[in-house]
């Protein structure tokens, strides 16, 4: 080392790699992998609800490379555009680009080019309805949702208005035209990203706000409003995915299987209602993880 070098500290100090992590951990985190996993699956049902007779596996297979690619784009450049503020929250900070990891311009580089294959993809292997909605989706997600997580509260709408267009894209796969079984499925899961998200925020309220994100209502101190929007929207979502039921969409078992779901569910929101605290939101967040997949998979196996 230069001696000179040595005597000298730097006003900020750099950020060091972190060695131990590994190249497939860091390209995980960066798409969240998680996340796109779960866009998949609900892309995947609503091709199984569009589709007319017998599943066309290789449909499905192409609707779901090319989202897969749009899903990854949108996390990647969502983390490009929050790269500094995730630096400030003790759940993010470990990722690659605030961990220095990675360099932003490869990041940016990644997402741009994953956005672009997987929008030409849609549109070529698929159809042009696809590749609209999923172009629609990263728009939403980045030039709104993302920007407006440092001004509103209203942030966490407009994410799930993205988050519930994936079923719509299956679903266009499918069939070209886009019937009332695709609007339950994109109330459904607009419905139950409000009580997840709103669970999310209230646990981390304090590094949110601590990174400039407006998660919350400004003056919801005790959580009374976040726990009564809660409730309310999983009251919709109850609601909502009884309609299959009305319509004759489904098989007579999904009715009972829906309505023990929607019970454990309308249960945890209440729950969250009355205590406003951490533990409470905690059991919402996870008794919605487990909800999705068994409502979803009921009405897949229950479609008439």
């Amino acid at each position: 080392m230069n001696p000179e070098e040595s005597t000298v500290l730097p006003a900020v100090a750099p950020v060091v790699p972190v060695e131990s992590a590994s190249w497939v951990g860091d390209m995980m985190a960066l798409t969240k992998a998680r996340l796109t996993t779960l866009v998949l699956m609900t892309t995947s049902v609503g091709f199984c609800m569009g589709s007319t007779g017998a599943v066309d596996w290789f449909a499905l297979f192409r609707v779901l490379f090319g989202t897969a690619f749009v899903a990854a784009a949108a996390s990647v450049l969502n983390q490009f555009m929050e790269r500094d503020a995730d630096r400030l929250m003790q759940r993010t900070k470990d990722r690659p680009l605030p961990a220095g990891r990675m360099q932003p311009l490869t990041a940016l580089g990644l997402g741009t080019l994953l956005g672009v294959a997987g929008t030409i993809y849609l549109f070529k292997r698929v159809n042009p309805t696809a590749a609209l909605l999923a172009l629609a989706t990263l728009a939403v997600y980045l030039l709104l949702y993302t920007p407006l997580k440092r001004r509103t509260s209203f942030c966490v709408t407009v994410g799930a208005i993205s988050g519930a267009i994936p079923p719509v894209i299956g679903w266009a796969a499918a069939k070209p035209s886009l019937g009332t079984g695709v609007w339950i499925l994109f109330g459904v899961l607009f419905l139950w990203q409000m009580p997840h998200f709103l669970a999310i925020a209230w646990m981390y309220r304090d590094e949110y706000a601590q990174a400039g994100f407006v998660m919350l209502r400004r003056n919801d101190v005790g959580g009374f409003h976040t726990s009564v929007a809660s409730l309310c929207y999983t009251v919709g979502l109850a609601v909502v995915t009884l309609l299959p039921s009305l319509l004759k969409m489904t098989a007579p078992f999904y009715l009972f299987g829906a309505l023990l779901f929607n019970g454990v569910m309308l249960y945890c929101a209440f729950q969250f209602f009355l205590h406003r605290n951490r533990p409470s939101a905690r059991k919402l967040f996870f008794a919605s993880i487990i909800y999705l997949p068994c409502i979803l998979g009921l009405l897949v196996f229950a479609k008439a």
